[in-house]
């Protein structure tokens, strides 16, 4: 069943006809063809213009989509023999961010990502992809194994935000998050992340921080969620959409100012109308990410990573 974001609306009511086109034609067996190809034509045609021109505000809406594929949808797609691991040896376990190791196009990877869920019951289990510090301990664990090893690392992104409960800030959230993002810093094998849904704040960065920072081409990247922008600025969170437009979070704005270094093109409509066909341009972009820096020994992998973190924002 296809779910319809608020301003695809004229693209939903011509997908309608079609289908009740198709319906008649098979129940009463009507030569209606031609029409079903021109309104399906129609619709394409809308569903292009419609999404070569989306507000910051509707591209949050499209990276938020809950049909949007989400971390285990990428691992299954582009990695074999995934084993995940589990656990902090601090504390505990945290099923917002999985990670393990992997074999991706023939090589061996070790593989973060936040995971939000896509039922009601995995969405609570995963935290709707909010980490807890256990989640970025167990995350620098997993670097920490795989640079022993020389093993590369992959981060796939999406979440709003690092989890703000009690319980975390007691367990001390905004140090595991630096220690995370330090790690990150500190890696002598190349690592590549790609934002998949949202960007939130230091819970992503926590696993961004990476020689090449790939974005879809429909996901967001910010600081704080438009929400919270707007709450702290006019106390008033019905101006998102003012603060998304303002807050410049989207692929395109980041390219140019250097935040990410390239953009996977999505199919028409968003990543939730053909998975398939996003997770495969996904895993070519790492792909070719990772070749990039397949000749970098591990002290030109850490100044490559440091200079390109500290040229963000000069020149503007």
């Amino acid at each position: 069943m296809r779910s319809y974001l608020d301003f695809e609306k004229p693209v939903a009511e011509l997908e309608a006809k079609v289908e009740e086109l198709r319906a008649l034609s098979a129940s009463d067996g009507v030569a209606i063809g031609d029409e079903v190809q021109r309104l399906e034509g129609k619709a394409r045609d809308a569903l292009v213009a419609l999404y070569a021109n989306l507000s910051p505000w509707q591209k949050t809406l499209v990276a938020r989509h809950p049909l949007r594929p989400h971390f285990a949808a990428f691992a299954a797609g582009l990695f074999e023999e995934f084993t995940p691991l589990a656990g902090d040896r601090k504390f505990g376990e945290d099923e917002a961010i999985i990670g393990g190791f992997a074999r991706f196009r023939g090589e061996s990877v070790c593989v973060l990502g936040h995971e939000k869920g896509s039922t009601t019951e995995t969405r609570i289990r995963h935290n709707f992809g909010m980490a807890r510090p256990e989640g970025y301990r167990k995350a620098v664990r997993l670097m920490e194994l795989a640079n022993s090893f020389g093993i590369p690392v992959i981060s796939l992104v999406d979440t709003a935000g690092a989890y703000p409960g009690i319980g975390a800030e007691e367990r001390g959230q905004a140090e595991a998050i630096a220690r995370s993002t330090d790690a990150c810093l500190g890696l002598s094998v190349p690592n590549v992340s790609l934002i998949i849904g949202e960007g939130g704040s230091g819970g992503a960065i926590a696993l961004a921080t990476a020689n090449r920072v790939l974005m879809m081409e429909h996901a967001i990247y910010s600081v704080i969620s438009p929400e919270g922008a707007a709450s702290i600025l006019w106390r008033d969170t019905a101006k998102a959409q003012e603060a998304a437009t303002n807050m410049k979070i989207t692929a395109q704005d980041l390219l140019k100012f250097g935040v990410i270094d390239s953009i996977v093109k999505e199919p028409v409509g968003g990543a939730h109308r053909d998975p398939e066909a996003a997770i495969a341009a996904a895993g070519d972009a790492i792909a070719e990410a990772l070749g990039s820096l397949a000749d970098l020994d591990g002290p030109s992998l850490r100044r490559a990573r440091r200079e390109k973190f500290l040229a963000i924002g000069r020149g503007l």
